[in-house]
Formats: structure tokens, sequence, C-alpha cells
């Protein structure tokens, strides 16, 4: 008789512009399978630096403790057996294996729940969010409010002329902006 294991996993995707909440939801869905007691671990790119080392830290200050990364293998290095949740904030600052990674998390019974921008500051789609967003099964996009008229701001306003795409920083240079009031400088 062949017993078929009926743990399935999927990814879920919180994306949007820079201060529309995405790393304080993926903290509220952390703490929600905390209190589950479900078994959880936490990852961010060792580039974001901005708040505390091991913890992912909101702009309104929530917080969790967290492992900091180099790379998406580490994630899928680091993984425990015993673990059933995986939660990923910035994604957008790993390589494309961050891919690869979550689907075999998933196939392997996990809960992938992922955090990142989906738009660069030019208004482009940011590394390998666009194939994060067609492989998971649940995606929430959320919108900022736009800091000149009020709108729902989805786009992130760089407030600086650094062409660079990556550039890590907070409202010290950049601002949430509606698809009206944003500007490539």
């Amino acid at each position: 008789m062949n017993i078929i294991n009926n743990k399935t996993g999927w990814i879920e995707v919180i994306c949007g512009s820079m201060f529309s909440g995405k790393t304080e939801e993926l903290i509220r869905r952390v703490h929600r399978a905390e209190y589950a007691r479900r078994k959880i671990q936490v990852f961010k790119p060792e580039i974001d630096d901005r708040y505390e080392k091991d913890h992912i830290v909101s702009h309104s200050k929530m917080k969790t403790p967290s492992q900091i990364v180099k790379t998406a293998q580490e994630i899928n290095d680091l993984v425990k057996y015993d673990t059933e949740i995986i939660a990923i904030d910035e994604a957008q600052f790993f390589d494309d294996n961050i891919v690869t990674i979550c689907n075999k998390l998933a196939d392997n019974g996990k809960r992938v729940i992922v955090a990142g921008l989906d738009q660069d500051y030019s208004g482009k789609p940011f590394g390998p969010m666009p194939q994060l967003l067609a492989i998971a099964e649940y995606v929430s996009k959320l919108n900022a409010i736009c800091v000149k008229c009020g709108n729902p701001a989805s786009r992130t306003q760089r407030l600086t002329k650094n062409k660079e795409t990556v550039v890590v920083g907070a409202t010290d240079i950049y601002e949430a902006r509606c698809r009206n009031c944003h500007e490539v400088l």
C-alpha cells in the first residue's frame, strides 16, 4: 500500500513600492505562524544593513530575528529539515537562483514567503521579482501613499541622481509616488 504525503508547499510573494508595508506584512505573517507554533526561518540579504544586522525591520520599526545571507544558495544550505516556513525579505537583491531555491523549497513541502520591490527606481521590473511573481501561488501587491498628491503609490522615487540599480536607503533618498508623480531623474 502506497502512502501519499499530502503536505504541499507553496510560494507567497508580497510586493510593491518602498513604504508600502511589504516588510510589515512579512513580519505579520511570521508572527502569526509563530503563534501557531510553526517552525520558521527568516532570511535577509547581507546588503540590507539599514536598521539591524540580525533582524528584518520595517520602516515603522516592527522587527523579527533573521539570518543574514550573501546568496540565495546560502538560504538553501541553511534551511533545517524540520523548518515549515521560510520567510525571505528584500528578494530583489538576490540573483536569479532565488527562483530555483524557492521552487525547490516549495516542492519539498515548505511554505515560502518572499517580500520585495517589484519595480526599481525607474519603474522597470526589479531583479528576480518578475519570475517569483510568475511562479507564486499567492501574490499580494501593496501600495503606499504618494507623497506628492496622496493617490495610491506603486512606484519608488529616487531623490538622488545616482543611476545604479541597487542603492540601499530609506526616506533619506526615496519617496513613494503614484504613476503620474513618478519621475526618472
